[in-house]
């Protein structure tokens, strides 16, 4: 079956993968299948004894299944990252590929509610079974809950009057759909930047309704127990939150605060730096819009 482009354009797509430093004969894992362009890119540089592991748990990933006998796909959250390859019987591996945020699949079709180009009912979840949408969060979060998530994951300097405005609304009928959330928040946004905050808005919803601050960090502790001694992580992030978390981690094992000294004044990490962190060309920028704000960073188990 061919990559699915259309699906998702992969971002920064040898880069990453040559930041694995792929051994013909190792395991690796891509947390983000999506179209499976990473995936099938990994899988052209693996010999016959190499294995993939592919983590997705949005349904619709299934259609790009790779028939190759070497690739398994584990439609499930990489949360889930330890507990699955023990599963299938692995406790190392030799490098993890992640290419996080949403995928231009994602934001394309209309009624899953990621993108403000479309009406549709509030929804944002990457795995349809959980039981939060966006629309519990909008309708049914506490005026703080919204404040401090709006603040928080979307950097918004007007949280307190976006949540305050949520609340007030919601009091007279239910907030149902995109649309009437776009129209109840415009009249609040900052001229001429009206779009840019919407999206930023309607990023701060879909990382809380996904909790996706959470199940990063825990999937970036979980690297460290799965990697084998000189494997290598491979991770692109998207907006800021993602990206401070992923540099801290590759530089100290900690999202917070400095890692402790021994009586030498050595620290002990995890993982060290490999290279400089990567950004798409100009070029691919101009092919796909989605990697303007990609940023790549490596770290390698020490």
């Amino acid at each position: 079956m061919m990559e699915n482009l259309e699906y998702h354009n992969p971002v920064l797509l040898k880069e990453t993968v040559d930041g694995l430093n792929i051994k013909p004969n190792g395991v690796y894992v891509d947390v983000t299948f999506g179209g499976g362009g990473h995936s099938r890119e990994i899988l052209s540089r693996l010999g016959e004894g190499g294995k993939l592991f592919a983590f997705d748990q949005d349904p619709d990933a299934k259609q790009n299944v790779i028939d190759d006998a070497r690739f398994t796909l584990i439609p499930e959250n990489f949360k889930f990252l330890k507990q699955f390859l023990r599963f299938y019987g692995h406790k190392t591996v030799d490098g993890v590929l992640g290419d996080f945020g949403v995928s231009s699949h994602q934001f394309d079709v209309a009624e899953r509610g990621f993108s403000t180009r479309f009406d549709s009912k509030l929804d944002m979840r990457m795995n349809q079974k959980e039981k939060i949408s966006a629309y519990e969060v909008i309708n049914g979060y506490a005026e703080e809950q919204l404040r401090s998530m709006f603040y928080q994951y979307g950097e918004l300097k007007n949280a307190p009057k976006l949540a305050r405005v949520i609340v007030e609304e919601r009091e007279n009928a239910p907030i149902e759909t995109g649309d009437q959330l776009k129209e109840l928040l415009m009249p609040h946004l900052f001229k001429n930047r009206e779009f840019k905050i919407l999206a930023q808005i309607y990023q701060a919803i879909r990382i809380e309704v996904n909790q996706e601050i959470e199940v990063l960090k825990d999937f970036l502790q979980q690297t460290e127990d799965v990697l084998e001694k000189g494997g290598r992580i491979s991770l692109i992030s998207y907006h800021s939150l993602e990206d401070r978390l992923v540099k801290r981690y590759i530089r100290n094992g900690l999202f917070e605060g400095e890692p402790e000294k021994d009586m030498f004044g050595r620290m002990t990490v995890p993982f060290k730096k490999v290279g400089k962190l990567i950004v798409p060309t100009a070029e691919e920028i101009k092919m796909n819009n989605r990697a303007r704000s990609a940023k790549l960073r490596i770290g390698e188990k020490l």
